[in-house]
């Protein structure tokens, strides 16, 4: 892993494995970076963040998977105050099914928590697979 966790840019790029391991990292590594970028990891927006990129990153690895090919995390600061977390796979199926599953279960539920903590969030196709983003306010520094 090559991650470079920066002050100097509003944006961080990572290339993942698409497995267990590569969504756990995706999500230190938005802590980290949400932490450099003035928002410590006991606040608001850095723990929403990290939930985002955990639900995201866990179905970019368990649903767009294609093997032998990673998935890609990218943390963009925009105007506004704005965080952008962008994971994209390379499976071009955007028919994103919201589960609800077992009411007690693991599984099901990741999409409906997209959408209750993200401020908007969506989907954009790519030459290769798809991206699902999510957005939301970082707040006052």
């Amino acid at each position: 892993m090559n991650a470079e966790i920066s002050t100097a840019t509003d944006e961080l790029t990572q290339r993942l494995s698409a497995t267990p391991r590569g969504a756990r990292l995706a999500r230190r590594l938005t802590a980290t970076q949400l932490t450099v970028w003035g928002h410590p990891h006991d606040s608001e927006a850095n723990d929403t963040a990290q939930h985002l990129v955990a639900e995201l990153a866990a179905n970019a690895v368990t649903h767009g998977r294609v093997p032998g090919r990673d998935f890609e995390l990218r943390l963009l600061r925009l105007p506004g105050s704005t965080l952008r977390i962008e994971v994209s796979d390379p499976r071009g199926d955007r028919r994103l099914r919201f589960v609800t599953g077992e009411p007690d279960g693991e599984h099901g539920r990741g999409l409906i928590l997209v959408t209750l903590l993200a401020d908007t969030w969506g989907v954009t196709e790519r030459d290769v697979g798809k991206t699902v983003w999510a957005e939301i306010g970082l707040g006052g520094r």
